[in-house]
């Protein structure tokens, strides 16, 4: 999957190791292309790696959504529905 995007996409900033977590992508007016992630995925990755819920929430917040590495810095969506 994350090939297609990348052929699709010069510069698409993807987070390593972390595909099957990937939601879609965002297209706003005006802005490139990002990836979006799920993040329920992303926490229940960390939850299977052995962390509390609390830790991968904590290691989310500092580690992922906390790093910016420029303007097409992947995002991350939390379905409520």
């Amino acid at each position: 999957m994350i090939e297609d995007l990348e052929e699709r996409i010069e510069g698409l900033t993807i987070m390593d190791d972390y595909d099957d977590c990937i939601a879609g992508l965002v297209r706003m007016f005006g802005k490139e292309e990002i990836v979006a992630y799920d993040y329920d995925k992303i926490i229940q990755r960390h939850i299977g790696d052995g962390m509390t819920h609390e830790e991968a929430v904590e290691f989310f917040e500092f580690n992922q959504i906390g790093a910016y590495v420029g303007e097409r810095t992947p995002c991350f969506i939390e379905f409520i529905l």
